[in-house]
């Protein structure tokens, strides 16, 4: 029997819509003349690593955003459905949470209709939320990939939020942002991974953006952490990109408050997932663990180390996970974990772009709690523009499908240059379904979306 999350990612599926060859390698960036075609059966990262992970000295010599490789790939609805749109993988030199040099990838797809020039740029942040590299975006929305049998299933879900963006003529880029050892809910490496790939992205000739095209962010849940933490770094760690707006949505602010709220809870299995992924870029952490954790704790590592979303969702909720932790109080104030979830909290800076962000009201996997701090801290700086929403007809997976039109929307203006309101902007609603345009932008993305089942390509009106 599918758990409660699955059956509810699979209806905002249903809802929104009824190796390869590497060409160019090496410490200095090059434009491929012509990428190589995408191959007919893609291999997973676990498969690839001359792709993935390049030569370390090749990755130290590149700065960091600059492409590395670059290839073809074909897209597709759930790995079974071709999508008729120009999409290429991109291999660049991005940089962990301690400044050490990385490999990162991000697919950077173009719609085939013409734009004005710069193209605009969304960077879609996808809800990962796993701890394998077969449920990377990059793999996972690859055309015959395994995610519509054992793979990953919200990336491809959440895919259609991007599918929009293609409809308004718009170029994505979609980092994988967990990094080269899926460290899932590491938000500072998340942020850093976010924005070279939007460096890659604007760097890249074909996407047609360029190095002054206006930028957005969107991530929801899993996404949000990069988007969040992107928009925060963005002005020390990568000031020269034109971002002009940031919408995140059911926020992964405090992962030390989403802990405690899951703690013997149904998501207790998907939070512990994110303990797993913060081990791999948290030392410190990863050794507290081995030396603290029970045999069922340890035992859960092992298992979970190699599944996607919905199986680290279904596998063993309802997990006292404080409670497999041997310490003398509350393991959440030992210094190795409280640095960790220091580190990871958002609201360290507040971003210089506008700012748009929702939340349910009644979410069950990320505290509203968190989000409203999250705001109020933002909300000090006299010079923020930031619209909130907090929804009270869904929980966190329906906010996504009734609050990602809005924020959409709400991005086309700020991509449009229209400019954002000053101030904050904090309400209530009913449902964000509701909001002015945001029914229309739906359909409008949907006609556009179905038209091209029939050989429209997408965003060529």
């Amino acid at each position: 029997m599918r758990s409660p999350f699955v059956r509810r990612w699979l209806a905002l599926a249903t809802g929104l819509l009824a190796a390869a060859t590497v060409v160019t390698a090496g410490p200095a960036p090059a434009e491929p003349a012509a990428p190589a075609p995408a191959p007919v059966i893609p291999l997973p990262p676990e498969l690839d690593p001359g792709f993935y992970l390049p030569p370390a000295d090749v990755v130290a010599a590149t700065e960091p955003g600059a492409i590395i490789a670059v290839r073809q790939v074909r897209v597709a609805d759930f790995g079974l459905l071709p999508i008729d749109v120009d999409a290429w993988q991109v291999s660049y030199r991005s940089n962990n949470s301690r400044d050490e040099a990385i490999p990162a990838v991000a697919t950077v797809i173009k719609p085939r209709g013409q734009a004005p020039s710069p193209r605009k740029l969304l960077s879609v942040q996808l809800a990962e939320d796993s701890t394998a590299g077969y449920c990377a975006p990059s793999y996972a929305l690859q055309h015959l990939s395994v995610a519509p049998l054992a793979g990953q299933i919200v990336v491809p879900a959440e895919f259609l939020f991007a599918q929009a963006a293609l409809s308004q003529g718009w170029a994505v880029v979609v980092p994988d942002h967990q990094g080269p050892y899926s460290a899932y809910a590491a938000g500072p490496l998340a942020g850093r991974i976010t924005l070279d790939g939007i460096r890659a992205a604007t760097g890249f000739a074909p996407l047609e953006v360029g190095a002054n095209g206006p930028v957005g962010l969107y991530g929801y849940s899993g996404g949000s952490i990069a988007t969040g933490h992107a928009a925060e770094l963005h002005a020390s760690y990568a000031p020269e990109l034109n971002i002009v707006g940031a919408a995140e949505g059911g926020v992964g602010a405090d992962l030390g408050a989403a802990l405690q709220m899951s703690n013997n809870q149904l998501t207790s299995g998907l939070v512990f997932a994110a303990v797993l992924g913060l081990t791999r870029e948290y030392p410190d952490f990863a050794a507290y663990l081995d030396q603290r954790l029970d045999p069922l704790g340890k035992a859960l590592f092992a298992i979970k180390s190699p599944l996607c979303v919905q199986y680290q969702s279904a596998l063993l909720p309802f997990l006292n996970l404080t409670g497999m932790i041997g310490s003398d109080g509350n393991p959440l104030d030992d210094p190795p974990v409280a640095t960790m979830i220091a580190d990871t909290r958002m609201g360290k800076s507040v971003p210089g772009m506008p700012l748009f962000v929702w939340h349910s009201a009644w979410d069950e996997i990320l505290p509203l709690a968190a989000t409203d701090t999250l705001v109020d801290t933002y909300c000090r700086d006299p010079n923020t523009s930031l619209t909130y929403t907090r929804d009270h007809a869904s929980e966190h997976i329906v906010a996504e499908v009734v609050g990602g039109p809005a924020a959409l929307l709400w991005l086309r203006d700020r991509l449009d240059g229209v400019p954002a309101p000053a101030g904050c902007t904090i309400s209530d609603a009913g449902t964000m379904a509701a909001t002015p345009g945001a029914l229309g932008f739906l359909g409008d993305a949907l006609s556009a979306k179905f038209a091209s089942l029939f050989g429209m390509p997408l965003g060529s009106r």
